[in-house]
């Protein structure tokens, strides 16, 4: 068996990086997504693709953000890690998923192969998270009127809401954060993504009781992909009351006057409380991502 050979694709041979069969249907998933012909590497054995990478990045990125597509034929794991460890970009890794993955045994037995790649290559597992889209199938969610919205033109108020809401967070990314660089950074992280996405500043919102207290906060949003939740968070002296819902609905009501035909949405699968919001808003989960780190 001859080496592989390990490329970079371009505009001429680009099509090569479809000729992989698909086992856990990455196809459809980022059938809306750009992939740079430049950022999508391939390992050739004879002439023939057995493993594929693809990375992303917006489109003012210089660099790519991760590793958003990842996958090789059975038995080629080695020219895979090959394909991950010799690249230009040393970035996080996002496996994407089909929901339910786990209850067929043949995209179960993928996922591990990818996994156990994924690791060989010197990538951590950070979290499970479930992803949700929103089309006006689903119904729009009631507003419970319980809280008033309104744009609040001061990063400040978003960065202290943001360090209070990460002071006691499920989210798997903020307390990591946390641990490399304090509230400080988990929150300079939030708005830095904030101000990346390329939706209006003015469509930031804080949420507030009806005596006038600072509840929490919601940011609709729009990534290179389309219209998303950007952020949903309440303040850890007003939870209990079911308030991450009521930001939600909200949230989904301001993209969809505002011309949303879909909605895309993200939680870790261990935010349990997030979760049932997504579902009693009537967000289905479409996919599944496994985000990774890299050592």
């Amino acid at each position: 068996m001859t080496d592989p050979v390990i490329r970079a694709l371009d505009e001429s041979d680009v099509h090569l990086f479809d000729t992989l069969p698909d086992p856990l249907r990455a196809a459809d998933a980022f059938r809306h997504a750009a992939h740079r012909p430049e950022w999508k590497r391939v390992a050739l054995r004879d002439g023939r693709v057995v493993a594929r990478a693809a990375w992303w990045g917006g489109p003012q990125d210089t660099e790519p953000l991760v590793v958003e597509w990842f996958d090789f034929v059975d038995g080629e794991e080695e020219a895979a890690v090959a394909l991950l460890r010799t690249a230009p970009w040393q970035v996080g890794l996002d496996l994407v998923l089909p929901g339910g993955w786990r209850e067929d045994p043949v995209m179960r037995a993928a996922a591990g192969a990818r996994h156990a790649a994924a690791r060989a290559a010197g990538y951590t597992p950070l979290v499970e998270r479930f992803v949700y889209r929103w089309t006006p199938e689903c119904g729009l969610p009631e507003r419970p009127g319980r809280l008033s919205f309104a744009p609040e033109p001061d990063d400040a108020v978003f960065f202290d809401a943001l360090r209070r809401i990460h002071s006691d967070t499920l989210d798997a990314h903020a307390r990591r954060a946390i641990e490399e660089g304090g509230l400080d950074r988990a929150a300079q992280e939030e708005l830095d993504f904030f101000r990346w996405c390329p939706s209006p500043r003015e469509w930031w919102q804080v949420a507030r009781t009806p005596h006038g207290e600072l509840a929490g906060i919601h940011i609709p949003a729009h990534n290179p992909s389309g219209p998303c939740i950007g952020f949903i968070g309440v303040l850890p002296e007003h939870r209990g009351h079911g308030y991450a819902y009521d930001l939600l609905a909200e949230c989904t009501h301001h993209l969809v006057e505002r011309g949303a035909e879909f909605i895309a949405g993200a939680t870790d699968q261990g935010n349990f409380p997030m979760a049932a919001h997504f579902a009693k808003a009537g967000y289905p989960i479409v996919r599944e991502r496994v985000n990774f780190e890299i050592r």
